[in-house]
């Protein structure tokens, strides 16, 4: 009863009215939900998080191996963190900018940035139709001001104001003659650095639109390539590697043919950087289209050779050991090169033989390419990158390869699963060891192995970017607007000029005051300036009162 008495008169029990639609007091509608979403995207803030975030997001491509740029490295890196393997590829970690969270972040991006430019761009429009603002009341507020008096009368001084502004290229403010603003001139200038502010936003955009056009329209692939083999044709089953775009199809392939005659390399010999090379290049001959004349062209690192619409780039070489492997009949189951991988700068490689032609069993080879081997303290190693004293060390399998089951394999990945170590006599897997032109009987009469020499190779990327030519453009709209925002200063000039009576005389007062928009400008030097300039009339003899 006491909390029923204390209650103020007119209470009544339940919720609060609604306002008619359903809604209570401070309840958000559908509209309004929507409106306040699309403030917080479009705001520059969120704009900023979200470039932010793109950077961040783009990190793990260019740390983790991606399946569309060396589909073997992700291999092998997934053999070595197992654990990780299927974190990794729930996350999409292994193709980060094919992955839904990252065209996520790109495409709001986008939105937010288009929502935040166009709305400031009529802003802006306004704003230079707009005249400078009238002269404040009290100008000796303002941070920078001055005044002084001359014998000129007011409407000469304001008439050398505007003389003095305009030359200075400041807007002037058109104030009607006996109107508010008649005893004073008003004059802005530095609009452009508003507009360097909207000339970089959009230039983002500019710059993702290109990519864009890129990821949509074009492609890019890698392929290795032997120095002295069978030349590339540009189609997608030559590619080791490809990662085409959504819109790009197999008729936007460039029809060229290349093959590489030479490959030079040199190598540093002394100081720290000993073991490194110097520089490479390979001596191509080319076609741009079949039946064409053949055209050459050296292959550098940064020096890619254009042909149509796409570029062809050198960015890694190694080595191909040649070898043969007889079966137990004496016929030739396995010869020619093999690429071998490096696996470290020394260019230790990695590589397999598959000769699933072998009879009475297969046989499959897998080891190490020595470049010049040394035996250091009990250990196999290569003293230098560059071919010295080649030697190949394999192990024997033979068996089931795994190549009958019909599911596609690496040529760089040995099937051992099914497969049986080919033993000698103690139990101990054969390892097969040699050097350059020597030979290697197979135990159980299975064959021989030869290792017949080496045979240098080059790896390519070749990429079509359609858009490259807009994102520059974008690059470069982005450093004329950020040279606009930084050095342009929005300034405000007023001065007023007004007759005065005093006890010894009278005269006309004048008034300069200056605001720098951008803030943190020491503008006494641009103050004496332009005092200087009004009082240098030849016909204003002017004195200084404060």
């Amino acid at each position: 009863m006491a909390d029923v008495a204390s209650r103020p008169e007119g209470h009544v029990d339940g919720p609060p009215p609604d306002d008619g639609g359903g809604r209570r007091p401070g309840e958000l509608g559908v509209r309004e939900l929507g409106r306040w979403t699309w403030r917080q995207v479009t705001s520059m803030r969120t704009a900023l998080v979200l470039l932010l975030l793109l950077a961040l997001a783009a990190i793990p491509g260019s740390v983790i191996p991606q399946e569309n740029v060396d589909s073997l490295e992700v291999s092998r890196w997934k053999a070595d963190h197992p654990s990780l393997t299927p974190v990794y590829e729930r996350l999409g970690l292994f193709s980060v900018y094919d992955s839904p969270w990252f065209s996520a972040i790109y495409i709001l991006l986008m939105v937010s940035l288009v929502g935040c430019i166009v709305p400031r761009t009529f802003v802006y429009a306004r704003a230079l139709r707009a005249q400078p603002p009238a002269t404040p009341r009290n100008l000796a507020r303002l941070p920078d001001h001055t005044s002084y008096t001359t014998d000129l009368e007011p409407d000469a001084v304001l008439a050398r104001a505007r003389e003095v502004l305009g030359k200075r290229r400041y807007r002037l403010r058109v104030a009607e003659p006996d109107g508010p603003g008649a005893d004073s001139v008003s004059a802005e200038k530095g609009f452009v650095r508003e507009a360097g502010n909207l000339l970089f936003h959009v230039s983002v955009i500019v710059v993702l639109v290109g990519f864009a056009i890129g990821g949509l329209f074009g492609y890019q692939g890698g392929v290795i390539v032997l120095v002295n083999g069978q030349p590339f044709t540009n189609t997608a089953a030559s590619y080791d590697d490809l990662d085409p775009g959504s819109l790009f199809g197999a008729d936007d392939f460039d029809p060229f043919s290349f093959r590489v005659d030479d490959f030079d390399l040199e190598w540093l010999t002394e100081g720290s950087g000993a073991g490194t090379a110097r520089k490479f290049e390979a001596q191509i001959a080319y076609r741009e289209n079949p039946g064409d004349e053949e055209k050459s062209y050296d292959l550098r690192v940064n020096h890619p050779l254009s042909i149509g619409d796409t570029d062809v780039f050198l960015i890694g070489h190694g080595y191909a050991p040649v070898i043969t492997v007889r079966d137990g009949n004496g016929d030739i189951a396995y010869s020619g090169p093999t690429v071998f991988l490096p696996t470290d700068p020394s260019f230790q490689s990695l590589g397999v033989v598959k000769a699933p032609s072998a009879r009475p069993q297969q046989i499959g080879l897998e080891g190490i390419l020595y470049p010049t081997y040394f035996f250091v303290d009990g250990n196999p190693t290569t003293q230098f990158p560059a071919l010295g004293r080649p030697l190949i060390s394999m192990l024997a399998w033979t068996g089931d390869l795994g190549l009958d089951s019909g599911v596609p394999q690496s040529v760089y990945v040995l099937d051992t699963e099914t497969a049986t170590p080919l033993e000698d006599a103690d139990g101990k897997q054969v390892r097969v060891d040699l050097f350059e032109g020597e030979t290697e009987q197979l135990p159980g009469g299975l064959g021989s192995v030869t290792f017949e020499g080496v045979q240098p190779w080059v790896r390519v990327q070749i990429s079509q970017t359609p858009g490259k030519e807009i994102a520059l453009l974008g690059v470069v709209l982005a450093l004329i607007g950020l040279l606009g925002s930084l050095y342009v200063r929005p300034r405000r000039v007023w001065v007023r000029a007004r007759r005065v009576d005093g006890d010894h005389g009278s005269g006309t007062m004048v008034e300069v005051a200056l605001l720098d928009r951008s803030g943190g400008a020491d503008l006494t030097t641009v103050l004496d300036d332009l005092v200087a300039d009004l009082t240098s009339a030849p016909t204003a003899p002017a004195k200084e009162t404060s």
